[in-house]
């Protein structure tokens, strides 16, 4: 470059930087703007000998972004300094030690963020992509603004693409559109997800773009005259109430036309609400409410309104904290209009979203619905189990999705995405509520767990302290957090059962006389076809891998042809105390063998099989005795009332599926008397029930889950004394 363009451009960039302070959302101080100079003088001497690819400075990168970051984003000095700034660490020799020196930990820590984020992104890998996305929002944790300023350096990317090559420009538009684009619009900064999807649409579906462009170029005058008789008819009326507001006309977004004629399948031509035309007025805060609705009034004294495409988001803002009147009206010539009515304060939270949430923040107590969801979106990020694919895919949808708005039984609204379900209405109110979900009620009336909500629907959730998730409930939500904590309580399951699992595993590998070591554990992964000791462990645990199933291993591991010729024609009489004493492997308590936490004593050393008792020490829980222990007789005559009857069992036949035929005569409420007696009066689990009745005699069968036979035999007492109940017996 000669001396003479590189003054012109010396020239641009000082525009382009004046520009900067004149556009800024936020009014600046002096102090704002000496950090501000700092912030550009070190990026201007950072990438002084750098070009972009079109061949101009670089530097114009970092100042657009600051732009976006400062005007249509509403971000302060920080944040502008930030941006300036965002691409030194990455690109220079300049340190994060070296901005924290310079400036403060606040800016060094966010071009920080901005740093990992992009070292990250370049990976074509899908799963790669997702992890990068997951660790991208990571950096929430840290601080939002990296990722507003992060959406700035993606937009403006996506307005200077031109030079790339198509295959790049197509992967940078469909990764916007993927994360980028709902993002955005999550953050509430609607503006500039409109811009990142049409660029996106641009690069994507090039012909599609031009296309739409050129018919709304097309029909523009048509539509701006269409806009501008409506707007005649309404100003003279809100002229008369005295009132102070714009009106203007907005297009469509080229994408949001693009998506209404793929989903309908309908041309351009038939595509009736491509504009909308918003009221913005000026009030009180107090009286937004008041003004909106006589606004609302107004307009439907004009026009016929559509009853079912009336959206109230000033009672009931939109979780990215969007609030409006939106009223669809039959206009001139017979068409539909969507009239939007906003005070100025909502309209720059509806342009500004993030930043304009703080600036009317002060002095409100109340957590507002941005931060509510910036909260939960850090809680899912800090489960370090989630799967990234699954992370990204869930929370994709839980950016988009249109919402719902349900009431609890005080009458308190939540906002839902569409499509909840009652089970995910229980984990949007508090984890404890959802994992101990037993049933709900919707308007009064018990429903399924996976029973989809819609607005205006009065929720109640029953709770039952002995409920816990299982894997089935993971098909009965839709949203991510409910998902989350489904997954994280049965890992957490999964854990608990496998240590049980372990030990159980350890003490029934002892009785078979085999080893418990690694080698050992492997060859049973393998042999059961699973993944890992976990997964071993916890089918042991929970009895799908019984005592014959390990007796089956160690016998193939051991196995010779000519013992085991010999062993068949042994007769087994000699072994049947050894054989029962394999089997046993766990120790009950009481009349009704309850499973309690136990130690054996050292001084008699029981071992599976011997006739034992249980005494409630002090200090040391249960502590389990041989009958004809040395400290039997001492215990059992001075301690009678802590002495606990207790024997030796097979864990594996601990809890059992009983299938009973009912059969007598009908009885009104019969149903309702059996759910009571089997869950109520015996705690028994029901897994399914069957009844039928003809010409006043009735036949049942209920399959019910008992941990002994003691308890079945009781249950069938029970059942025994209802009013109408002829005979109950255990189906072979």
């Amino acid at each position: 470059m000669n001396p003479e363009q590189i003054e012109l451009e010396n020239k641009a960039i000082a525009r382009e930087y004046k520009e900067l302070l004149r556009v800024s959302y936020q009014t600046l101080s002096e102090e704002d703007k000496k950090l501000i100079r700092k912030a550009f003088d070190v990026a201007v001497e950072a990438h002084k000998d750098q070009r972009r690819k079109s061949g101009e400075a670089y530097i114009f990168h970092p100042i657009a972004v600051a732009k976006i970051v400062a005007s249509e984003i509403g971000l302060g000095p920080t944040s502008i300094a930030a941006a300036l700034m965002h691409d030194v660490v990455e690109d220079t020799d300049i340190t994060v030690k070296d901005l924290e020196r310079m400036f403060n930990p606040k800016i060094a820590q966010i071009v920080e963020g901005l740093t990992k984020i992009s070292r990250m992104e370049p990976d074509p890998d899908i799963s790669l992509q997702a992890e990068n996305y997951r660790k991208m929002l990571l950096t929430l944790n840290d601080d939002v603004r990296v990722i507003l300023i992060k959406i700035a350096d993606r937009l403006h990317n996506m307005q200077t693409m031109e030079s790339m090559a198509s295959y790049k420009q197509a992967k940078i538009a469909s990764e916007t559109l993927y994360i980028y684009a709902p993002l955005a619009h999550r953050l509430g900064l609607f503006n500039i997800k409109s811009k990142l999807e049409d660029l996106g649409l641009k690069y994507t579906e090039p012909e599609e773009y031009q296309n739409i462009v050129d018919k709304i170029q097309e029909t523009k005058e048509e539509q701006e005259a269409y806009i501008e008789e409506i707007s005649d008819i309404l100003r003279k009326s809100l002229d008369e109430e005295h009132l102070e507001y714009t009106i203007k006309g907005r297009p469509k977004s080229i994408y949001s036309i693009y998506k209404k004629m793929k989903v309908q399948g309908i041309p351009f031509e038939e595509v009736y609400d491509k504009f909308a035309l918003r009221i913005i007025y000026k009030s009180e805060y107090a009286e937004e409410k008041f003004h909106a609705w006589k606004i609302y009034s107004i307009i439907t004294n004009h026009f016929r309104p559509s009853p079912s495409r009336l959206r109230d988001w000033i009672s009931s803002p939109k979780s990215t904290g969007y609030e409006a009147l939106h009223a669809t009206v039959m206009g001139p010539k017979g068409r539909w209009v969507e009239i939007q009515v906003r005070s100025e304060r909502m309209d720059e939270i509806a342009e500004k979203g993030y930043a304009a949430h703080y600036k009317y923040k002060q002095g409100v107590t109340e957590e507002n619905s941005l931060d509510k969801w910036l909260n939960l979106l850090k809680e899912t990020l800090e489960n370090p189990e989630l799967n990234a694919v699954d992370f990204v895919e869930d929370f994709k949808l839980n950016l988009y999705s249109k919402e719902i708005y349900v009431f609890t039984p005080k009458g308190e609204i939540k906002p839902l995405p569409k499509g909840a379900t009652a089970l995910d209405f229980a984990f949007s109110i508090h984890t404890d509520i959802g994992s101990k979900t037993r049933g709900a009620k919707v308007n009064g009336r018990l429903v399924p767990l996976n029973f989809e909500l819609n607005s205006g629907d009065q929720v109640e959730i029953i709770t039952s302290q002995n409920q816990k998730p299982t894997v089935h409930w993971l098909e009965y939500v839709t949203t991510a957090r409910a998902r989350n904590k489904i997954k994280s309580a049965l890992n957490e399951d999964m854990k608990r059962i496998g240590e049980e699992g372990k030990e159980l595993l350890e003490r029934k590998l002892r009785h078979l006389k085999s080893h418990f070591d690694e080698k050992t554990i492997n060859e049973l992964v393998n042999h059961f076809k699973l993944k890992t000791s976990l997964e071993l462990f916890y089918r042991v645990g929970s009895g799908i891998i019984d005592n014959q199933h390990l007796k089956e291993f160690v016998n193939q591991k051991t196995s010779n042809p000519f013992i085991n010729f010999f062993k068949k024609t042994i007769k087994k009489g000699d072994n049947k105390e050894v054989e029962q004493a394999v089997h046993f492997d766990l120790i009950v308590f009481g009349k009704d063998e309850e499973k309690l936490d136990y130690k054996l004593a050292t001084c008699c050393h029981p071992i599976p099989g011997d006739d034992v008792f249980g005494f409630v020490t002090i200090n040391e829980g249960i502590k389990v005795h041989k009958k004809n222990c040395p400290n039997a007789i001492a215990l059992q005559s001075n301690y009678a009332y802590r002495i606990l009857p207790a024997k030796w069992i097979d864990s594996s036949t601990q809890e059992f599926n009983a299938t009973l035929l009912i059969k007598g005569i009908d009885e009104l409420g019969l149903t309702n008397d059996l759910t009571k007696v089997i869950s109520n009066q015996m705690g028994v689990n029901i897994r399914s029930i069957s009844l039928s009745s003809n010409a006043g005699i009735f036949k049942g069968e209920i399959t019910v889950e008992v941990p002994n036979i003691n308890v079945l035999k009781k249950l069938i007492e029970s059942i025994k004394k209802i009013e109408g109940v002829e005979k109950v017996t255990r189906s072979l």
